[in-house]
């Protein structure tokens, strides 16, 4: 495994395994499990997944010590502000069933994240958390967000894969240092990724598959991924990218396939932002 060192000194794995969508709890679990028992070191999960507590009982069944693990969880839109905050890391921490948490998020820009910052600030001052950091933030957020607080956001995540390549955000987060993590890495599958000619290409060249070219472009490019998959021959896959590079040219010809386009409805009309906090409500987190 890679690692990347975040802005208080803190070592972050490059690659790790979401479970966003994973909502069968028997499923989770045995998919943490197994990705724990193979190499991974970072699992993101988040309150709103409803999967805390199976990822948190895949930790206590694993063999590996508590402090090579990784954990990320996010506090959810109905819980940010300062007490929200508070109030949801207990009930995270609690589910996981740990002591304290790798790195904890802003799930989404919404409602009072200046409160929920103050909070996740204590928290961090006070050990529970070893990082703190925001999703989903795009540039103006985040620059505002940088100069008033006192402590700048270890990690944004923010969606990234190869037809939506976000280098100008890559850019501004180098500049700040702050780490940039792909959610989504692989797009889901959108726009025919696994079938495209250019990434076929490279896979024959470099005997890999279409997921490790995409994950290994990401972290040439120096961003944290996060890929889902339950099927473990693609896990370990995922996990395998560390043993080749990707020449420049190969690097640039990538660069060729962004679209500057989400791969996924997007949230910045009124009408899109009502909705959406509207379904934010219903989650139990």
């Amino acid at each position: 495994m890679e690692f990347v060192t975040l802005n208080n000194g803190v070592k972050m794995p490059m690659v790790g395994l979401g479970v966003f969508r994973v909502n069968d709890h028997k499923e989770c679990e045995e998919m943490v499990y197994q990705a724990i028992e193979m190499g991974y070191r970072l699992i993101d999960t988040a309150a709103a997944y409803e999967n805390e507590e199976a990822v948190g009982r895949a930790i206590k069944r694993s063999r590996v010590p508590r402090e090579d693990l990784f954990i990320t969880t996010k506090l959810w839109v109905t819980d940010t502000n300062y007490e929200g905050a508070k109030r949801g890391f207990q009930r995270s921490l609690d589910r996981l069933g740990l002591d304290y948490i790798d790195l904890y998020v802003i799930h989404q820009p919404n409602n009072d994240y200046y409160g929920a910052w103050r909070a996740m600030e204590e928290l961090y001052q006070e050990g529970k958390v070893r990082a703190i950091g925001v999703d989903n933030f795009q540039q103006d957020r985040l620059v505002d967000f940088i100069n008033f607080n006192r402590i700048k956001p270890a990690v944004n995540l923010i969606e990234a894969n190869v037809f939506f390549q976000r280098e100008e955000e890559l850019s501004v987060m180098k500049e700040k240092n702050i780490q940039m993590e792909a959610w989504s890495p692989l797009a889901a599958g959108n726009n025919d990724l696994f079938s495209n000619d250019l990434l076929q290409q490279l896979s024959i060249k470099y005997k890999k598959s279409v997921a490790q070219i995409v994950l290994r472009w990401l972290f040439q490019r120096g961003i944290v991924s996060i890929p889902k998959s339950s099927n473990l021959k693609r896990m370990k896959e995922n996990l395998d990218i560390f043993d080749f590079d990707i020449t420049k040219e190969d690097m640039n010809a990538i660069a060729h396939l962004d679209t500057n386009q989400s791969c996924f409805p997007t949230r910045y009309k009124a009408k899109e932002v009502e909705e959406f906090l509207e379904i934010a409500k219903k989650y139990k987190v």
